[in-house]
């Protein structure tokens, strides 16, 4: 028996079970773009003649993003919308995925720059994997160097703020992973940012009430090319097994995710009350921001480049 959307009498297209409704193919996009919208208002205003920057890798969650800011600020003439790439050197990966990035680019006539592992750091990340001694995992490696790029591109660029395309997933993954670690500091500097840090472009993540699969069909309804491969180091990602428990909890009690980011939204303030932003030093090296005298991505390519010295 077919299923009639719940706010019309046109086929049902998905089931959304954390809220018992089912929805046709208009009325999920517009379900999905109202909440997009609104929590883009809720983290800051844009004001005129911005440089919104978009962190895009290929993948359906950076791209959904790019597409639906585009969307919003398109009549908004005075502001810029530019997309970003960084390309870590991972072959038969990355580089399939970028080519989706441009693609999508061209297409929507969106400027496109692209930054990499090579010339910032000195080595692609298949080469650091390779001279990798252990001590710390491929994604803690590529997380560093990629926040590093994205702030320095970003800032080249004159960028005012930064879009990610971090999901509903991702921030409760983020949120269990920092709470079980003990790591409070941490989880209270979760994005979106309230307060500009000199030297770091505020960070703003539009996606961040969408869940994953849900950016997946509304790719597909908007006709949004995307790249669906997984990075080939992220079987041993850490990561994995806060995602693992979270979409067990999902399915048994459909909501869990909302639970668990409302609940952290509502003791943000009183974590930044304990753990304020501290003030930023500039690396001795790079000259990017650090709470120590070198920052962790001088601290990890000095690693990488001569580890026989670290």
């Amino acid at each position: 028996m077919k299923k009639i959307c719940s706010k019309c009498n046109k086929p049902a297209i998905t089931f959304i079970r954390y809220n018992g409704t089912h929805l046709c193919k208009d009325h999920f996009i517009q379900y999905f773009e109202k909440r997009v919208k609104k929590d883009i208002k809720k983290q800051g205003k844009t004001d005129n003649k911005s440089k919104i920057g978009v962190a895009i890798s290929g993948g359906k969650d950076s791209l959904v993003a790019l597409h639906i800011i585009n969307d919003i600020f398109l009549r908004r003439r005075e502001i810029d919308v530019i997309a970003i790439t960084v390309d870590e050197g991972i072959k038969g990966y990355r580089d399939e995925s970028i080519k989706i990035a441009v693609s999508n680019c061209i297409k929507r006539s969106i400027e496109h720059h692209i930054i990499t592992f090579k010339e910032m750091i000195g080595k692609t990340m298949d080469e650091i994997v390779l001279r990798n001694d252990g001590n710390f995992g491929e994604c803690s490696y590529c997380g560093v160097f990629r926040r590093f790029c994205l702030n320095n591109k970003a800032k080249e660029l004159g960028i005012t703020k930064l879009i990610t395309g971090h999901n509903l997933d991702d921030m409760t993954q983020s949120i269990l992973m920092n709470f079980i670690n003990g790591d409070i500091k941490k989880l209270a500097r979760l994005g979106p940012h309230q307060k500009v840090q000199p030297g770091l472009v505020p960070r703003v993540l539009p996606l961040r009430l969408i869940p994953e699969k849900e950016n997946a069909l509304y790719a597909i309804l908007k006709n949004i090319e995307y790249h669906n491969d997984e990075c080939p180091y992220s079987a041993n990602a850490y990561r994995g097994i806060f995602r693992d428990i979270i979409d067990d909890l999902e399915y048994k009690n459909p909501g869990t995710r909302y639970s668990i980011l409302n609940s952290y939204d509502e003791i943000k303030e009183l974590l930044l009350d304990k753990y304020p932003p501290i003030e930023l030093n500039k690396c001795k090296n790079c000259g990017e921001p650090t709470s120590q005298e070198i920052c962790k991505a001088c601290i990890f390519k000095e690693k990488i480049l001569n580890p026989d010295l670290s």
